[in-house]
């Protein structure tokens, strides 16, 4: 049998402390998965991606449902998804990608207080076997990298 080390997974398993939620506290503090921060939404990094270039966006409110958010804020959220796709289409070159929301725990929200759309940019190939048969997902860029490369995109000109 062979062994697959993966080090930099220990950070997912032993990151299971209670600091709050992610996006309010990404509000009070900078940091190197924000990309923007806006008036009403709010631009963040996945810090366990499914893939390069896995934004989250959520509305600076603290809320967990669609039928919560004014009218400015569902506009703004939407206007702020579509901003983001066009920077990661403009820096990444995807061939597509998975938008949605996950609404509750049973549909895979993780962080269902905070209601945020996950943005997936998606490429020819990107999957591979190692995702089904190993629980393992490679992602070639490291975060860094990647907010390096977007963040200046999403600044005010």
């Amino acid at each position: 049998m062979k062994t697959m080390w993966a080090p930099w997974r220990i950070e997912y398993i032993l990151d299971k402390k209670d600091e709050g939620c992610i996006f309010c506290n990404a509000l009070s503090k900078n940091d190197d998965l924000t990309l923007f921060k806006g008036e009403l939404s709010m631009v963040v990094m996945n810090k366990f991606p499914y893939i390069n270039g896995h934004l989250l966006i959520a509305p600076v409110r603290h809320l967990s449902t669609l039928s919560g958010l004014g009218k400015n804020e569902k506009v703004d959220l939407l206007e702020l998804v579509e901003k983001s796709i066009g920077i990661l289409k403009l820096v990444m070159k995807p061939d597509g990608f998975n938008v949605g929301l996950n609404l509750g725990k049973v549909a895979g929200a993780g962080i269902e207080e905070h209601l945020h759309f996950h943005i997936v940019p998606r490429w020819f190939g990107d999957t591979n076997a190692l995702a089904v048969f190993a629980d393992l997902r490679v992602i070639p860029e490291h975060l860094k990298a990647t907010y390096n490369n977007l963040k200046p995109h999403f600044e005010p000109k």
